[in-house]
C-alpha cells in the first residue's frame, strides 16, 4: 500500500524485497501520472546515456551528454568531424519529426493530420522507394533481408540527417571561411572528411546470432546500410568522391524524402 512517492526501506529487507518496492513504487509513480496533465517538460533520460531522442508528443529532440563526447563531438575536432558525427544525429532526430509516424503529430504533439492530400501522396511515394531499397539489403552472412517496413522510420531520419548537417557545414564554411585539412589526412578534402566521420561512428563487430536479432527486431538498419543506404541517395557524396555512374554508392535513381 505504498502512495505515490513514498519508498520505504527497511535494513531487515532482504533484496528481493527491495526489489519488489522498488518496482511497485515505480509503477505506482506512473500510474499517479495519469491522473495530471501531460508534462512536456519532464526529463526522464539519464544524463550518462550515449544516445539521442526525439518525442513526438512532446514534440522535442533530446540531446543527453553521454553523447557529446568523441566520437560524436568534441571542442578540439574540426567542424567537418564533428558536422558529421553530432550534426547528422542532430539532422535525424529533427528528421523524426517529418518520418512515416513523426508527421502524423502536430506541432503540439497531438495526433493530428495536418497534411495536404496532395502532400501525404508524394510523401508516400518517397517513403515507398526507402522501404524498397532498404529492403533489398541483405545483411551480411546471412540469408536475411532488411524489413524495410519496419526500418522505414530511421532510414527516413538517417537520410534527411545527413542531408541537412552537410548543408550546415557547407553554410558554416561559407560563412566563416575554409577551416584546415584534418592532420594526417591532409590527402582528404574536409568536405570527404565530414562523410568519413559520419560513417565512423558506424563501424562495429557483432555475432552473426545478434545480427539476425537485430534486423527481425530492431527499428533501425544494421549499421553498413545505415552508411551505405544514406550515402548512395547522396549527390553531393557522389561528387566530393567522384563516384562513377551508376556505380553501387551512385546509382542513377536515388530516394529522396527530404
Amino acid at each position: 500500500n505504498l502512495t505515490p512517492f513514498q519508498l520505504h526501506i527497511s535494513e531487515h529487507d532482504t533484496y528481493y524485497y527491495i526489489m519488489k518496492k522498488s518496482v511497485v513504487w515505480m509503477q505506482s509513480r506512473e500510474f499517479q501520472k495519469l491522473t495530471k496533465p501531460f508534462d512536456k517538460h519532464e526529463f526522464d533520460i539519464s544524463p550518462a546515456v550515449v544516445n539521442a531522442f526525439y518525442s513526438p508528443e512532446k514534440n522535442a529532440i533530446t540531446f543527453p551528454a553521454g553523447i557529446l563526447q568523441p566520437p560524436f563531438f568534441s571542442g578540439t575536432f574540426p567542424k567537418a568531424v564533428n558536422y558529421g558525427a553530432i550534426g547528422a544525429v542532430i539532422g535525424h532526430e529533427i528528421t523524426h519529426g517529418f518520418d512515416d509516424q513523426g508527421s502524423q503529430y502536430d506541432k503540439d504533439g497531438n495526433l493530428h493530420n495536418w497534411w495536404s492530400e496532395s502532400s501525404l501522396q508524394a510523401f508516400d511515394k518517397r517513403r515507398r522507394c526507402i522501404v524498397e531499397q532498404y529492403g533489398n539489403y541483405t545483411v551480411p552472412k546471412t540469408s536475411f533481408r532488411v524489413n524495410g517496413k519496419l526500418t522505414q522510420g530511421e532510414n527516413i531520419a538517417d537520410n534527411g540527417g545527413v542531408k541537412e548537417a552537410f548543408q550546415a557545414y557547407q553554410n558554416y564554411v561559407q560563412e566563416n571561411g575554409e577551416e584546415p585539412r584534418l592532420p594526417g589526412l591532409q590527402q582528404y578534402s574536409n568536405e570527404q572528411i565530414f562523410f568519413v566521420s559520419y560513417a565512423h561512428f558506424w563501424c562495429g563487430k557483432k555475432k552473426e546470432a545478434a545480427a539476425m536479432q537485430q534486423v527481425l527486431t530492431d527499428e533501425h538498419s544494421p549499421e553498413v546500410f545505415r552508411v551505405i543506404g544514406v550515402l548512395s541517395n547522396m549527390e553531393a557524396f557522389a561528387d566530393v568522391y567522384k563516384c562513377p555512374k551508376n556505380s553501387p554508392v551512385n546509382p542513377d535513381y536515388k530516394c529522396i524524402v527530404w
